[in-house]
């Protein structure tokens, strides 16, 4: 991790505000991906971890019996509650947790997460799976800044100073030792995809 947690919690609170308003076009499609991916039923519970200001999760309630929502930032965690309850929506609650501490009580069926795990280094990533693995999740969609194609360095969609992806490739087989079943890999730039994974617990 190229910056500590408190370090990311505090820059990401200060970017809170405006931050849905600074999207770009493949972050956007990336987060489209995601909520369209996670195929929510009726009566799932769905935790999305780097919630940040709840666009998926909230997205997600509306198919979904609860959706839990986690991040580090307090500001994040201030615009998603703001949001909900602008928009009425009651059956999403949410509050801090990370990836290796999600902070759930409940069984979950599906687990989403957009562009925050790779903020974890390789050892960090692996762990991060491990434990979503051991929610024994029916299926986890993770999109996220990854090297899916040949990225052009000299003008990288990521910030080498605090961004650390890895390849589709490498998060496949830590998601393959942890248990889970790759069902789909979207390409949306050289730099962000989205890979589908299915629990083979069941």
């Amino acid at each position: 991790m190229k910056q500590s947690i408190d370090e990311h919690a505090a820059r990401f609170d200060e970017a809170a505000a405006e931050y849905d308003e600074s999207e770009r076009p493949v972050y956007q499609a990336c987060k489209q991906r995601v909520i369209g991916a996670a195929a929510v039923d009726r009566d799932d519970v769905v935790l999305d971890i780097g919630t940040g200001t709840g666009n998926i999760a909230l997205a997600l309630a509306g198919d979904a019996e609860a959706v839990i929502g986690r991040d580090i930032s307090d500001g994040m965690l201030e615009e998603a509650c703001a949001k909900a309850a602008e928009h009425g929506v009651e059956n999403v609650s949410f509050g801090h947790g990370r990836f290796r501490e999600p902070r759930v009580d409940r069984p979950v069926d599906v687990v989403t997460s957009n562009y925050a795990m790779h903020h974890l280094d390789s050892a960090g990533k692996r762990e991060a799976i491990e434990v979503i693995a051991g929610l024994e999740p029916r299926r986890f969609v993770l999109g996220d800044l990854m090297f899916v194609g040949r990225p052009n360095m000299e003008n990288p969609e990521h910030d080498p100073t605090v961004d650390d992806p890895a390849t589709v490739g490498e998060l496949a087989a830590v998601l393959t030792d942890a248990g889970f079943h790759i069902v789909d890999v979207t390409e949306i730039s050289a730099e962000v995809g989205v890979i589908v994974a299915d629990g083979t617990w069941e």
